[in-house]
């Protein structure tokens, strides 16, 4: 085994490697199940005893072999899946399925092999079923809220994500019965699958990672509406070329809303940036230079004025 590893080392090969991993400690019972069995048969037992150990080896065999291919499955399932680029998440919740399939059928062997009729079994299963459902019924709700999220995508590993609560994060699994949501502080959110299907959700990756970025500004009303809109575009269209993650497609622009404040005109700057995260660096960059700007160019950006009226009272009462 040491030597196959060295081997798929030196190729570079990771499916390889996924098969050595797998079936490496697997293969020494396997090698010691072999031998076990060939030394019975010959060993000069008896038949009952012999046919008795016999049994008892192929079980073990049938239940090792059922859970080195469940792994091995679930290995190949994300393997495949990362490689071919194909359109199906590959969370603890589809991994857990397809080596459950495999766990499943390798179950149904191994009772047929104790002499267990199947039929009855699943009948039983099923009356019982219903005592188990009612039982946990909130986590067969969480189970199949997450296959509601697989199917219908609302979500996926890697989006950034704003939930109802109002905490923000990046997904980082979708289990069988919570989604993990990392947090930009880089604390962990474990939030229950029906929560995600039964609450508002903001996905910042949908329908792409791009989005807009506004910037309120506010200058005096002794300063010209079209020189404040250039001096914004231009410094935008600047920054465009050196802060990282704010884009210079769409092309920035300036729109003249909300409008006449109490004590200042506000402007709205408008630009792209490449994803939220983006947003924080770019909105930092941005106002540093539009600030260094207006000092340049004369603009000034007022301060609130209020004006107070101070009413004087007579001393003493009339008729005193």
């Amino acid at each position: 085994m040491r030597a196959l590893h060295l081997w798929a080392e030196k190729r570079n090969a990771a499916l390889d490697e996924i098969y050595i991993t797998t079936f490496g400690k697997a293969s020494v019972f396997w090698s010691f199940a072999v031998a076990a069995y060939a030394g019975v048969r010959f060993s000069g037992l008896p038949e009952r005893s012999a046919g008795l150990v016999s049994k008892g080896i192929y079980i073990l065999m049938l239940v090792s072999a059922t859970l080195v291919l469940a792994n091995l499955s679930g290995r190949l399932f994300r393997y495949y899946v990362g490689k071919l680029g194909l359109p199906i998440p590959t969370t603890g919740l589809t991994f857990a399925l397809v080596k459950g399939a495999v766990l499943v059928m390798g179950g149904l062997m191994v009772l047929n092999a104790f002499g267990v009729a199947i039929a009855p079994l699943i009948t039983a299963l099923g009356l019982g079923g219903l005592a188990v459902a009612l039982a946990l019924k909130d986590t067969l709700e969480n189970l199949f809220a997450g296959l509601q999220i697989l199917i219908e995508k609302p979500i996926k590993v890697g989006d950034f994500v704003k939930l109802e609560s109002g905490a923000e994060g990046y997904v980082e699994d979708i289990g069988l019965r919570t989604t993990r949501v990392r947090l930009l502080p880089n604390n962990m959110v474990i939030i229950p699958n029906t929560k995600i299907t039964q609450g508002i959700l903001t996905n910042y990756y949908l329908p792409s990672k791009e989005m807009s970025l506004l910037i309120p500004v506010s200058v005096s009303y002794n300063s010209d509406p079209q020189h404040v809109e250039t001096v914004l575009v231009e410094e935008a269209k600047k920054g465009a070329l050196e802060i990282p993650g704010l884009l210079q497609t769409p092309e920035p622009f300036v729109r003249f809303i909300p409008g006449f404040g109490e004590s200042s005109l506000d402007f709205t700057l408008i630009c792209g940036v490449r994803e939220f995260v983006d947003q924080y660096l770019a909105q930092h960059e941005l106002r540093k230079r539009i600030f260094r700007r207006f000092k340049e160019e004369g603009i000034e950006i007022p301060f609130p004025h209020r004006t107070v009226y101070l009413k004087e009272e007579k001393n003493g009462a009339e008729g005193s």
